[in-house]
């Protein structure tokens, strides 16, 4: 019997659960991982000018410190695949929260800037876990009805933590009269920034004791009457559980636990679903959407923007940004992967272009003419909308979920260690290039923008509603 026939026979493609408050609140504490992530991101926005300024650096040099978070998200990423094989997904969360812990308490307290940069890594790793456990897990337990919108809980909680790391700086900035290493509580503002992120952290280590293991790992450890009970909490009674029990194991036979060697084949290395992967998670960082978290305040001073304000006008594109999650969550489902991408690169190439155009005129007083300061902060938040609307969702959807069954963990390990590499080149190289010409930095992510659309409709395949079962 096929997948497909099988997937039909056990209800899993209908699938509604009992409970779906509690569906959705098992989705929603494993995103916990992903605004951990966007809070982690984006807190160092707050930080940029007062690290420079305390420990004299150069910008090349400061732009590693601010990326070398991602080295770690890399490596975390890479191998959080093997690791939820071997331990279970539960328990990688937990060990990623712990690792969330003590970074944000080093951070908030280095002693010199190679100390600082050490503890980014391992927040890092940290991240590059609860990046790869997040869509997976939620892939793993969610019915195929919701499994889009449910998915976008990752990058929901993405974004909310960025806007709420923002809120929070903005709230500290101002409780030190503006000044990022003004005193606050006997440390300096920037480091009571960084140390805010042990709150979150220790509540995605408290949830991850609330929801239930994977279904599928624990058929894969022998587990099936515990299985068995998750999977009639998650689906509902309604679905024929010796056929899903069945279902899972036919895929599972096939896995033989996912490894690197797996995902070898092809003409170039890899098998050429995982250079979809790839190419997914590359031209999502190559649009230069994280310079807009990482670096939006510094960005905006650059221009003449005053440092509260600054501070401001990133928080707005954060709300922006949840904006376009929401319209993502909404019509994930509905519409599809393919067609969202689509509308978000054709979004994301104005909004990119018109800001290359309006940084490409001469300061005034060191700033912006105010046309063109207007139309750059437009063209920036139209720029957010479009990737939240699109490229946000849609790849940690994917990623999660169109992989085949054999090659998931470990495919899906590369495609998001892929994406951290992208993000730290991004990162890394934004400061010096913004020296060089901020415009023609600008025209580079606008050409990567254009170039995602026929990446998309040539080799993207539409996931929309079909059982991981079916993948491949």
């Amino acid at each position: 019997m096929t997948s497909t026939a099988q997937a039909h026979k056990s209800g899993a493609g209908t699938a509604h659960p009992d409970h779906l408050g509690h569906v959705i609140f098992i989705a929603a504490a494993a995103a916990m991982g992903g605004f951990l992530f966007g809070y982690d991101s984006s807190v160092i926005n707050g930080a940029v000018e007062a690290i420079r300024d305390r420990y004299d650096v150069g910008s090349a040099a400061l732009a590693q410190v601010i990326a070398i978070a991602l080295i770690g998200c890399a490596i975390g990423a890479a191998t959080a695949g093997r690791i939820a094989d071997r331990i279970g997904r539960i328990r990688c969360m937990q060990i990623a929260a712990v690792l969330f812990t003590v970074s944000a308490v080093g951070s908030a307290l280095p002693f010199a800037l190679w100390d600082l940069a050490f503890w980014r890594v391992v927040g890092g790793f940290a991240i590059g876990m609860a990046s790869v456990i997040g869509p997976a897990y939620i892939a793993e337990v969610a019915p195929p009805a919701y499994r889009g919108r449910l998915g976008s809980f990752q990058q929901a909680a993405i974004v909310i933590g960025i806007a709420v790391s923002q809120l929070v700086n903005w709230g500290l900035l101002n409780a030190a009269d503006g000044d990022q290493r003004g005193t606050l509580m006997g440390l300096e503002a920037w480091q009571v920034m960084l140390g805010v992120m042990v709150v979150p952290a220790v509540l995605y280590g408290l949830l991850s004791f609330a929801i239930p293991e994977s279904p599928r790992f624990l058929i894969s450890v022998g587990k099936h009457e515990r299985a068995r009970e998750i999977l009639t909490e998650v689906e509902g009674k309604d679905v024929n559980l010796d056929a899903r029990v069945a279902e899972i194991e036919g895929a599972m036979k096939s896995e033989h636990k996912s490894s690197f060697k797996d995902l070898l084949g092809g003409s170039f290395f890899f098998k050429p679903i995982v250079w979809v992967g790839i190419g997914l998670s590359v031209f999502q960082q190559f649009v230069g959407i994280n310079v807009a978290f990482y670096y939006s305040s510094t960005l905006w001073q650059s221009v003449g923007v005053d440092p509260t304000a600054s501070f401001f006008y990133s928080f707005t594109t954060s709300i922006i940004n949840i904006v376009g999650t929401v319209i993502a969550m909404i019509f994930v489902d509905r519409i599809g992967r393919r067609p969202l991408a689509i509308i978000g690169s054709v979004g994301m190439v104005a909004g990119l272009a018109l800001e290359a155009w309006a940084f490409s005129h001469p300061l005034v007083d060191g700033r912006l003419p105010a046309a063109q300061g207007w139309i750059a902060l437009i063209a920036a938040h139209v720029f957010v909308l479009f990737f939240a609307l699109s490229w946000g969702v849609v790849v940690w959807v994917m990623l999660g979920e169109m992989f085949p069954n054999r090659i998931r963990a470990a495919a899906l390990g590369v495609a998001a260690a892929a994406q951290w590499i992208a993000n730290w080149a991004i990162t890394a190289s934004f400061p010096s290039l913004a020296e060089w010409n901020l415009s023609m930095t600008y025209v580079i992510y606008t050409a990567f923008a254009a170039l995602s659309i026929p990446f998309v409709l040539k080799f993207v395949k539409e996931t929309k509603g079909k059982a991981l079962e079916e993948m491949g």
